[in-house]
């Protein structure tokens, strides 16, 4: 399952497609693998475009027959500034293997996987949230569709991000550009999505 665990980091760094203005807002993803519900991964953005802080919570557990076969948990703290990764600390268990970040960015403008800002899908290389490196990457366009957003279809305009042997589409609302879901293929041709489920779905 380290193949899941490597999509689940870079989906760990994820953040809104929209700017807070110094503003708190937070989303709260329901994960399904191939659409059987593993977990939550939960997303807070707070603070102005100079100090921005972004908090991640992930939690899965892979159950066969009942049974756990696969654990992974992360957590990260990101801080920007305008464009530009500062900090970045994580730690994360990957069904028993443990990786901690402490991270700081203070030359150049590093970008993390952020999806609030615009620029992101221009860039080559994006610091990977597990490991606190950067690795190359790339984006394309993929077919408008339409995506289920807390029980409802919303048009949606698509963004498959390229890393590695990664692939994981990113669907923003086409009338908002705001982040809504996220679809990424996992080991053995499983399908890895998040969605905003119904307002009073159990967690």
């Amino acid at each position: 399952m380290r193949t899941l665990g490597a999509v689940l980091a870079l989906a760990a760094s994820l953040a809104p497609a929209q700017d807070t203005g110094g503003s708190f807002d937070e989303w709260n993803f329901t994960a399904t693998l191939d659409d059987r519900p593993i977990g939550t991964h939960r997303f807070v953005v707070s603070g102005a475009a100079a100090d921005r802080r972004v908090d991640s919570h992930a939690q899965f557990v892979v159950r066969v027959l009942g049974l756990p076969v696969y654990r992974y948990r992360h957590e990260a703290r990101e801080r920007w500034e305008g464009d530009c990764l500062r900090e970045l600390r994580a730690d994360t268990d990957d069904d028993g293997l443990r990786e901690q970040v402490a991270q700081h960015y203070a030359a150049g403008c590093a970008m993390g996987y952020a999806y609030w800002n615009p620029r992101v899908v221009s860039q080559q290389q994006l610091v990977d949230p597990q490991t606190g490196r950067a690795q190359a990457v790339r984006f394309e366009r993929v077919p408008d569709a339409a995506i289920a957003v807390g029980g409802r279809p919303v048009p949606a305009h698509g963004w498959r991000l390229l890393a590695g042997t990664q692939h994981i589409t990113i669907w923003y609302a086409a009338d908002s550009g705001r982040w809504i879901a996220l679809d990424a293929a996992a080991a053995g041709g499983r399908r890895l999505s998040y969605r905003i489920p119904p307002a009073g779905s159990p967690p």
